[in-house]
Formats: C-alpha cells, sequence, structure tokens
C-alpha cells in the first residue's frame, strides 16, 4: 500500500490534471499487428497477461475476468464485460465493470492496433470514469499505473515468448 491508501499503481502526478474521464496509454510492440491481436483476442494469451477469462471474439458476449480484489476501491476481483465491437484485427471495445457491483456503470476499454514500421502501435483507452465520484477517481487512478506499469509490461512479455 502506498501513503494514499492504495496500491501504489497511481497514474503518475503530471496524468493528474488529464481528462478525468478517461485513462489513454500508447505504446509500441516490435510485432505484427495480427500477433498483437491473437494477444488481445486468444483466452489463454489474454489470460497470461490480463487475468483468467471466459473470453469469446463475439460481438455481444458476455464475460468475465478473474483478477484480484482491491481494498481501496472496493472492487470485487471479478471483471464483468460484454464485447461491444470488433474490426479485426485493429479495433476491440468491450464493458468494464466490477462483477459485483450491479449498480455501477461501466466503463469502456477500446484497444486499437496500427502498423508501424516493423512493429505495432497500440491505443488503449479505458473511458467513462465519473468526474464527480470519489471512488471513479481512485479506480482511474489506480487502473492507469496499472495499464502503464505493469498490465502492458506483462502483454510486452508474452509477445516476446509465444509465437
Amino acid at each position: 500500500m502506498s501513503e494514499q491508501g492504495t496500491t501504489g499503481w497511481e497514474l503518475p502526478a503530471q496524468d493528474e490534471t488529464a481528462d478525468p474521464t478517461t485513462i489513454r496509454v500508447d505504446q509500441f510492440f516490435p510485432h505484427p499487428p495480427e500477433k498483437v491481436w491473437r494477444a488481445l483476442t486468444t483466452p489463454d494469451l489474454l489470460a497470461q497477461w490480463l487475468m483468467t477469462n471466459d473470453f469469446v471474439l463475439e460481438v455481444g458476449h458476455r464475460f468475465t475476468m478473474a483478477g484480484r480484489r482491491v481494498e481501496a476501491t472496493g472492487f470485487s476481483g471479478t471483471v464483468a464485460s460484454t464485447v461491444l465491437a470488433i474490426d479485426a484485427p485493429r479495433m476491440l471495445q468491450v464493458t468494464w465493470t466490477d462483477a459485483a457491483a450491479e449498480d455501477l456503470v461501466p466503463t469502456t476499454v477500446t484497444w486499437t492496433l496500427e502498423a508501424e514500421g516493423h512493429g505495432t502501435r497500440l491505443f488503449l483507452e479505458h473511458a467513462g470514469f465519473d468526474p464527480d465520484d470519489e471512488i471513479a477517481q481512485l479506480s482511474r487512478r489506480i487502473m492507469g499505473g496499472g495499464w502503464r506499469s505493469m498490465i502492458l509490461r506483462r502483454l510486452s512479455e508474452v509477445l516476446d515468448t509465444s509465437a
């Protein structure tokens, strides 16, 4: 736990003035878009860098991902999601909410891939955080730090070791 009583994965201070409703991450991977797409959409690969899941690449499919509980925000540890949009192998959009909090308005996560040189530029946008809700803002800071410092690093490791 950090001094603020959270997990220590908060967004860096320079991001505090950014759009309070959205997390944006721009990351280059030295792998072709098709390989990055497979890591985003293949359940076994997704489990290696994000969370165990029952994902199916189909618009309307509802799935869950099992992570770990976050006491600071009351997050149960299980994400409930629905596939909203697919533009293979370029874009995937899903909802993202705590499976145990039925009254929460889900946020959306959109992964967009663009070929760049000998690799892929991945744009992640996690949007829909209530700017007036203290817990939503704490969640945004924790998840923003997690996307940047842990999750995309693990995705890079999976890409480096998978076929």
